[in-house]
């Protein structure tokens, strides 16, 4: 059993409390996923800051079963892309539905992903599906809710930090394992170029849904 130690509370005011929320919300509507990054070097300081950040998130158990993988060496970013390329080609002329392609296309994707040799880091987020300890299969309880959380966690430190990043997910991204030689309990969840935009980025002009969209009260 954990021994439990006193929580002390960061406390604001009311008019303090709705300040500092809207202030975020507006810093988080400048957040968006990036597909043109600059070459530009990020210092490995950061990166390890936005890795500590994202692991601050809740756990099933507290087991945190998540790994970051972090890749700057430009011979295995181009086996990371080539690899990628590979599987979204596939995708993109057969596997993909009607439907799913006629949704990307108005983002103007397509199966080139060339941000995966640019973007200074690319960070590989793997689940643990179960801990190995000596050898010994130990459960691990919502993974993939646990590392959804820290994600997202992952997500908000990289825009805090300035930078941009996008949320890649080739399918299937068993390539990942093999290439980052990651251990059997751990599968690629998600895989997340940060660097910064490159010199006259642009981004699709979006509209995000409201709050009447997105919650019901009670």
């Amino acid at each position: 059993m954990f021994p439990h130690i006193p929580y002390h509370p960061v406390s604001f005011t009311e008019t303090e409390s709705i300040e500092r929320s809207k202030s975020f919300l507006d810093y988080m509507k400048r957040r968006r996923s990036l597909r043109f990054f600059s070459d530009q070097p990020v210092p490995k300081e950061v990166i390890e800051n936005i890795i500590m950040t994202a692991s601050t998130a809740p756990s099933g158990a507290h087991k945190q079963p998540w790994t970051f993988c972090v890749v700057g060496d430009p011979a295995i970013k181009s086996k990371i892309k080539e690899a990628a390329e590979d599987e979204e080609r596939e995708s993109y002329s057969g596997r993909m539905s009607e439907e799913w392609l006629h949704d990307l296309a108005p983002l103007g994707t397509d199966w080139h992903k060339p941000f995966l040799e640019i973007a200074p880091w690319l960070i590989v987020v793997f689940k643990k599906a179960y801990e190995l300890e000596g050898g010994e299969k130990r459960k691990c309880y919502y993974v993939s809710e646990s590392v959804g959380i820290a994600c997202g966690f992952l997500l908000s430190a990289i825009h805090n930090a300035g930078l941009v990043s996008l949320t890649h997910t080739p399918s299937p991204m068993n390539f990942l394992q093999k290439i980052l030689d990651r251990p059997e309990n751990e599968r690629p969840f998600l895989l997340v170029p940060v660097g910064y935009p490159a010199e006259g980025a642009t981004v699709p002009d979006l509209r995000r849904k409201s709050l009447e969209e997105v919650s019901v009260w009670w």
